[in-house]
């Protein structure tokens, strides 16, 4: 039986692959793809690894911080207390 935690996980996968194909955005004159859209949802758990990268809100991109899971990358809201509360346990020293 699916559970539903990995049903939500496939669904914010596709939008976010979906999202970040789609992008127009640009840097140097080559395609490079961003978040145009975040999700609140606590996923720290499919959060894999110790890095994130952070993105700047230049449209159509929005500002995220971007986590890697099994799945490929999430797209996380900056102002979610998860993802406050995991980037600083990842940046503890």
């Amino acid at each position: 039986m699916v559970n539903s935690r990995s049903v939500l996980l496939l669904v914010c996968t596709v939008l976010v692959v979906g999202a970040i194909c789609g992008s127009d955005a640009r840097q140097d004159g080559k395609r490079r793809p961003c978040c145009v859209a975040v999700t609140n949802l606590d996923m720290s758990a499919e959060v894999v690894g110790e890095t994130y990268r952070q993105q700047a809100a230049t449209p159509p991109c929005v500002k995220a911080i971007i986590f890697n899971t099994e799945h490929g990358p999430l797209c996380a809201d900056p102002n979610a207390q998860w993802v406050k509360d995991l980037i600083a346990s990842m940046t503890r020293v």
